[in-house]
């Protein structure tokens, strides 16, 4: 019966609601937010050398206060209207949608609690590139191309597509997403490492299962005067943009490939209107790559937290589709058994899950 079961569903969401209300009532952000906004609304806020600052930090918290209002206005009114048209199955369908809002918006909420550190709101660059095994594992690293996209799409991120490399007979040998929004390298920095597929092969005559491996990796985007480069370091090679026609083909040499010698570190953009654009954002990407450089160095050197190398075989998730269908993370456990949705975008229970787990290794270092 549906009035039993938005009952249940609004008691499961009790004791995360009770997190985040105990988590506003200690935090000061609402005392913090009335002195920002009073700042902001005095006759010389204009000459405050520190006003951009200050309007960020008010437009930060009144995202995260207008989310708290919603989900404890809509907590207190919910189980009332459920009581209220109980007997009532069309209004208790439309009361199912606000149930089902809430929950997202709690599941939100408690993600933003765990995105702690500053670099978490930065944009980023999100990298797939086929494993072994050919045209199986370039059609891999496509479909999680998409996935990546439908979730930023889902996110409300803009991504932009800076590199693509197509397979030979189907998919991609390798690509590159420049995505910018709000949290948007806190949400998808735990989906760098090895991700398995285990499928019936469309591309098998005989209708054999595959496994194929694709790598992701995931770096932030730091500004420039944090990484300081030195040009005579960087090697820079001007080449035609391939692809598979569209925005990834170009009939001049703007396409930019820039290594840097001392690292060895290559970063490539093809897909921007111009090559000084093109270098601009392979110097972006460059920068990205050596920050993170410098912090993983940083993280063994410390060993606060075990790191699994990048290599084929320590697989950070698999989806399996054939014989049975499930996604599972090796790290954290949480599974689906709808990996149609996963695929399609529907990644926040997992990033959720690897912001708790990483949490407590943190933690427990």
């Amino acid at each position: 019966m549906l009035f039993d079961e938005l009952e249940e569903q609004i008691k499961k969401l009790e004791p995360d609601i009770k997190t985040i209300v105990t988590f506003w009532s200690n935090s000061g952000l609402e005392q913090e937010f009335k002195n920002l906004q009073t700042q902001s609304e005095g006759i010389d806020f204009w000459q405050n050398p520190h006003q951009a600052e200050i309007l960020k930090e008010i437009q930060r918290i009144r995202l995260l206060r207008d989310q708290y209002i919603y989900i404890t206005t809509v907590q207190k009114e919910l189980p009332e209207l459920i009581e209220l048209f109980k007997q009532d199955s069309q209004e208790l369908t439309k009361l199912k949608n606000e149930a089902n809002e809430l929950s997202r918006a709690v599941r939100k909420f408690k993600i933003a609690l765990l995105l702690s550190d500053p670099q978490d709101n930065s944009n980023c660059f999100v990298s797939i590139n086929a494993g072994a095994g050919g045209t199986e594992s370039q059609d891999w690293a496509e479909i999680l191309l998409r996935m990546y996209v439908r979730f930023c799409e889902q996110s409300d991120f803009a991504v932009d597509v800076v590199d693509y490399q197509t397979g030979e007979a189907a998919g991609i040998k390798s690509a590159t997403l420049f995505i910018r929004g709000k949290n948007c390298y806190g949400l998808l920095k735990g989906e760098q490492g090895i991700h398995r597929l285990v499928r019936i092969s469309p591309y098998d005559a005989n209708k054999r299962r595959h496994t194929s491996f694709s790598a992701v990796s995931v770096t932030a985007e730091v500004p420039e005067i944090e990484i300081t480069i030195d040009p005579n370091d960087l090697r820079i090679d001007t080449f035609r943009s391939g692809g598979a026609g569209g925005q990834h083909v170009n009939k001049t040499e703007s396409a930019i490939r820039i290594t840097h010698a001392p690292t060895g570190i290559v970063t490539q953009c093809q897909n921007e209107r111009s090559q000084a654009q093109n270098k601009e954002t392979a110097l972006k990407m460059l920068r990205a790559k050596l920050a993170q450089k410098q912090k993983d160095e940083q993280a063994a050197k410390s060993a606060s937290i075990e790191k699994k190398s990048i290599e084929w075989g320590s697989q950070i998730r698999s989806y399996v589709l054939h014989p049975y269908k499930m996604v599972k993370d090796h790290r954290t456990d949480y599974e689906s058994g709808q990996p149609e949705l996963v695929l399609d975008g529907d990644l926040t229970p997992f990033i959720e899950s690897y912001l708790i787990w990483i949490g407590k290794q943190q933690a427990a270092a």
